[in-house]
C-alpha cells in the first residue's frame, strides 16, 4: 500500500480534523465528501467507501489513486430540533417548506463555504484542480452545491450530490430565468457594481451575485467557475426526508444558471445512497475525467 498522505487539516477551530483515507496506490486524485446533518466523518466515510458498485469493486476500489477526505460539520443549534446541538453544515427549517426562514441558513453556509474552499485549495495544491472532486449527501449535498456556486478558483474535475437540495433555489431561479435586467436606480447600493463601476450582467451572474450577497461574501465580478464543473445529482424517489421534488427543483435551477448536470432518480429508494446510485456516479466521473488514462 502507498504511504499514507498527510491529512488536509482544518483551518477553523469550529470544524474537527477531517477523516483522511489514503489512496490504495500512488496519490493522483482527491475526493472531498460531506456527510448529512447529525452524522460525522467516522460514521459516514468508511460505509460509503465500502459500498459495492459492481461485482468486483466497492466505491474506494473504483478510484485506487484517490485520497478520500471526509470533513465533519461543526456543532450548531438546530432550530427545528428545539435548538439542540448537532453536527450540521448550516441550520435550516423544514424541508417541506424550504423557502421559509431562509435566514437560518446564512451564517452556516457562509462559514462552511469558506471552510470547504480552503479544503479545495489545499487539495488543488497537491494534485491539481483537474483531479479534485467535491460532493455530499443530504445537507452535505446542499452545502457542497453552494460551495461550488461560490467557488472562484480553477474549475475542479467534478461535483456531485446525493439526496440533497439547493438552498436559495427559488430566489436564484427567479433571477436566472428572467429575460431582462432591471436597471432602475433605486438609490441603494448596486448589487452588480464592481470596483465602483456599473456592470451589465446576465441573469445567471446576477443570481450568483444575489447568493454571495445573501451570505455576506465579497463580490468577485462575473466569475462563474461552476459552469465548467460537471455535476452528478442522484435522488431516491421514495425519499421521506428530502422529497425528490427538491432534487428536481435543484436541477432546474442549476440548468438555468448554466451548469452541466446529470440527473438520476431511483425507484424504491428512500433517503440514502444505493449501490446503483454509486455505480452511476462512478461511471459519470470516469466519463467526465481522463483518470483511467493516467
Amino acid at each position: 500500500m502507498a504511504n499514507a498522505e498527510p491529512a488536509i487539516r482544518s483551518k477553523s477551530s469550529t470544524y474537527p480534523e477531517p477523516l483522511s483515507i489514503p489512496p490504495l496506490q500512488e496519490h493522483r486524485q482527491t475526493f472531498i465528501i460531506l456527510h448529512g446533518r447529525g452524522s460525522n466523518a467516522t460514521v459516514f466515510g468508511p460505509a460509503l467507501l465500502g459500498t459495492q458498485v459492481s461485482e468486483m469493486k466497492n466505491f474506494q476500489l473504483s478510484f485506487p489513486h484517490a485520497q478520500f477526505v471526509f470533513p465533519t460539520a461543526s456543532k450548531r443549534r438546530a432550530q427545528i430540533y428545539h435548538r439542540s446541538m448537532t453536527n450540521q453544515w448550516f441550520d435550516n427549517w423544514s424541508l417541506q417548506t424550504p423557502n421559509e426562514r431562509t435566514e437560518l441558513q446564512v451564517e452556516g453556509l457562509r462559514e462552511t463555504s469558506a471552510y470547504i474552499h480552503s479544503l479545495l485549495r489545499t487539495a488543488i495544491d497537491r494534485v491539481g484542480a483537474e483531479n479534485v472532486v467535491l460532493g455530499g449527501l443530504s445537507q452535505g449535498c446542499a452545502a457542497a452545491l453552494v460551495a461550488l456556486l461560490t467557488w472562484d478558483g480553477d474549475p475542479i474535475a467534478a461535483g456531485f450530490g446525493l439526496c440533497g437540495w439547493l438552498p436559495f433555489r427559488l430566489q436564484m431561479e427567479d433571477i436566472a430565468s428572467s429575460d431582462s435586467v432591471d436597471k432602475e436606480d433605486d438609490g441603494e447600493d448596486d448589487l452588480f457594481e464592481v470596483s465602483g463601476e456599473a456592470v451589465d450582467t446576465d441573469p445567471p451572474t446576477q443570481a450568483i451575485a444575489f447568493l454571495r450577497d445573501e451570505l455576506d461574501m465579497p463580490a468577485n465580478g462575473p466569475t462563474l467557475t461552476f459552469k465548467r464543473i460537471p455535476l452528478f445529482l442522484g435522488h431516491g424517489v421514495e425519499d421521506e426526508k428530502v422529497p425528490v421534488r427538491l432534487g428536481r427543483e435543484a436541477v432546474s435551477c442549476l440548468k438555468h444558471l448554466g451548469a452541466s448536470v446529470e440527473w438520476r432518480e431511483y425507484e424504491g429508494l428512500g433517503h440514502w445512497y444505493s449501490g446503483a446510485m454509486l455505480h452511476d456516479l462512478v461511471n459519470t466521473l470516469k466519463n467526465v475525467t481522463r483518470w483511467e488514462h493516467t
